[in-house]
């Protein structure tokens, strides 16, 4: 049934107060789809039906729902109710639910949560916030090893409900060090008697607390695991990161490249929950920074007014120019910082890069500079030494921005910077300023102007 349909039938049985069918068709389905309804209804109804929800479906709907509705509903839990969803959460879950609860809430949470479950979220709110720590889960199944595989699947089955995962079991000796791992299959397959040592595979890739978790997505993500250990600097195991946790990572990373791309201040808020004036400051600073910058353009301008009025006819072509510089160098910039963050570009491939996007650039503006010679003569009816100007022009920009948009992004990040900060709006400034520039300079030789 769409999420629609869903909404209709639970408005529906909640207008005529049908509490017990309601609990049935919620039980039926999956705790993401009604996290999903929740967010459709008002803050009044979702309250309603997470109270009916099944204890049990309770904390996994919880997990699901946008921060602002987590927040809206806790602050109206009894303490026993606060105290099951927080207990039932996975700790990383939970970690990431109280980052972005007030202090008030969160110590409402931590003092209804169990030894066990405050000890785990603590250990997890140390870590830096864009750290593999941070992400992680501390539930999973460790085994030492000289267990028996009888005794490993005893060993399951008693904690194995409370675990993120049980497909891989980790293999850990007496001071808690990585040396080995064991997917569930072989478990099941050989026989009870064989010990986890021999069986276990000791080639483990692991990822470390401090790591970004972007870096550890992506290293989850090229070995195709569904969950990866994360140790410290000892090699001590402290938790896992699993591909739901990844998605979410990469889901995070990429929404915030594509607003530094458009000169847009990252937001963790989704759009139609985000107020008009945490938009406006989000949107500002860039837009007055860039507006600024923009007027050293105006400044090159106005220095070759005197020389402009000898050929007004060259006016006409500066937005084409300027424009086309700026698309020009936002194509290859965009290139660029997707290959920066898949990892298939380095800095050490500085010139290579940049030789092939100087060889692109020269054909890209050959065959603009064609097309636009044609049209100048045909259609604009302009001299020659005119078509020429702007022709020649156009090959220098395309080169020139795209050399820009190549560049940028690798220095940046060669210096800690985020590349994705130098994408689109940045690019086509210094670009603007450079076409001008350019375009007087060619002018002038061969028109023969005076600035």
């Amino acid at each position: 049934m769409e999420e629609k349909n869903y909404l209709e039938l639970i408005r529906s049985l909640l207008a005529d107060k049908r509490f017990n069918d309601l609990r049935q068709l919620l039980t039926d389905m999956q705790s993401v789809d009604v996290a999903l309804v929740m967010g459709e209804m008002k803050d009044e109804e979702s309250l309603k039906l997470f109270r009916i929800l099944p204890k049990d479906m309770a904390a996994d709907v919880f997990a699901e729902l946008e921060s602002d509705d987590q927040q809206y509903i806790i602050q109206y839990l009894s303490d026993r109710e606060a105290s099951n969803i927080i207990n039932n959460l996975y700790a990383d879950d939970a970690a990431d639910f109280l980052e972005e609860m007030p202090a008030g809430i969160v110590k409402k949470l931590l003092a209804n949560a169990n030894p066990e479950t405050r000890q785990d979220i603590n250990h997890l709110l140390r870590y830096p916030e864009d750290s593999a720590g941070s992400v992680m889960t501390v539930e999973y199944v460790d085994l030492k090893m000289d267990m028996t595989i009888g005794q490993a699947i005893e060993r399951i089955r008693r904690i194995g409900l409370d675990s993120e995962t049980v497909n891989i079991c980790y293999v850990l000796d007496s001071r808690r060090v990585l040396v080995g791992t064991v997917a569930l299959r072989y478990l099941l397959i050989l026989s009870e008697e064989s010990i986890i040592g021999d069986i276990m595979n000791d080639n483990v890739i692991s990822i470390n607390t401090m790591d970004d978790r972007e870096d550890a997505a992506r290293t989850i993500a090229k070995y195709g695991f569904t969950a990866m250990p994360v140790v410290d600097n000892e090699r001590r195991m402290v938790g896992i990161i699993t591909v739901d946790d990844v998605v979410d990572i990469l889901e995070e990373e990429t929404t915030e490249d594509i607003e530094k791309m458009a000169a847009i201040v990252p937001s963790d808020k989704p759009y139609l929950k985000t107020g008009i004036f945490e938009t406006y400051k989000k949107r500002m600073p860039w837009l007055l920074l860039l507006m600024i910058s923009a007027t050293f353009t105006g400044a090159i301008i106005t220095s070759f007014e005197n020389a402009l009025s000898k050929y007004v006819i060259l006016t006409a072509y500066i937005p084409m120019l300027m424009d086309t510089g700026g698309n020009a160098g936002s194509q290859a910039s965009v290139s660029i910082i997707r290959g920066i963050s898949l990892d298939e570009i380095r800095f050490s491939d500085i010139f290579r890069t940049l030789w092939k996007e100087i060889r692109v650039a020269a054909i890209c503006g050959l065959t603009l500079a064609t097309a636009n010679f044609i049209k100048l003569l045909l259609l604009d009816k302009i001299g020659i030494a005119i078509a020429l100007t702007v022709c020649l022009t156009l090959v220098m920009v395309v080169i020139i921005a795209k050399c820009v948009g190549c560049l940028l992004p690798l220095l940046s990040d060669r210096i800690g910077l985020d590349p994705a900060v130098m994408a689109s709006p940045m690019i086509t400034t210094i670009v603007d300023a450079i076409s001008l520039l350019t375009y007087f300079k060619i002018a002038s030789t061969l028109l023969h102007l005076t600035a």
